[in-house]
């Protein structure tokens, strides 16, 4: 394929994990080109925010790293697997 050396492409498996009413996808990459973790790779999500590094599974197949993901995520809340974002600085004084 003629991509960039240092691109990344992969084919993706979606799975949708709804817990406690709320739903979130799990993505399963499998490597085309690139560095990754492992030949596949899942990722929860929420479409744009992913969630943080421990909770994502690797494997030589789809189903391991699928396994090792729910594995990690397993007892979590939703709300525990994905980056928050740290108060916004503001440049404006308090007068």
């Amino acid at each position: 394929m003629d991509l960039h050396q240092d691109d990344i492409l992969t084919k993706i498996s979606r799975y949708n994990l709804i817990r406690n009413g709320r739903m979130i996808y799990i993505d399963v990459h499998q490597k085309i080109q690139g560095n990754l973790a492992d030949k596949f790779i899942a990722v929860p999500n929420l479409v744009n925010i992913v969630a943080k590094p421990e909770h994502q599974g690797a494997g030589e197949n789809e189903p391991n790293a699928l396994e090792e993901c729910l594995r990690k995520i397993k007892g979590l809340n939703i709300e525990d697997l994905f980056p928050t974002a740290g108060p916004k600085s503001s440049s404006a004084k308090d007068d």
